[in-house]
């Protein structure tokens, strides 16, 4: 397996090197909108220090990813009224991922919602009023 490379998207966004819309952040994790989602509220999980996936990260880091999750994905049902949530995590090229830091994808879902297709830019106005909601949700506006 390859070696974490600090110059992916999701370093340079914890670097504040590229702007991002947070949602949460706490001391080991961040977690910030899809700006390609596939779903009303699509956001991001990531850990703030270094691994590539699930295969190279340490439990701690795992740990805190999921402990966030869980909390983003309950403040994204109430914020979007959502019946349940789809939580992704690909890893390595042949897993489908495409970005080489650690990420889970929340996407709320609602019953009968079908999932928009991939790599479309989504509206940043919305994405932004998506954010303020899931904030609003977990009472760090």
């Amino acid at each position: 397996m390859a070696t974490y490379d600090d110059s992916n998207i999701f370093a340079k966004i914890l670097r504040e090197e590229i702007p991002s819309f947070k949602v949460y952040e706490d001391d080991e994790t961040f977690c910030f909108m899809d700006i390609m989602p596939r779903a009303e509220g699509h956001c991001l999980v990531i850990p703030k220090t270094p691994c590539r996936n699930m295969l190279d990260a340490s439990p701690s880091q795992l740990a805190a990813c999921m402990a966030t999750v869980q909390k983003v994905s309950n403040a994204c049902l109430r914020a979007f009224g959502a019946d349940g949530i789809t939580l992704q995590q690909f890893s390595e090229a042949a897993g489908g991922q495409e970005v080489f830091h650690l990420h889970f994808h929340i996407l709320p879902r609602k019953e009968g919602d079908k999932l928009r297709p991939p790599g479309v830019q989504g509206d940043m106005d919305r994405i932004r009023e998506q954010a303020d909601a899931i904030k609003a949700a977990l009472g760090t506006d």
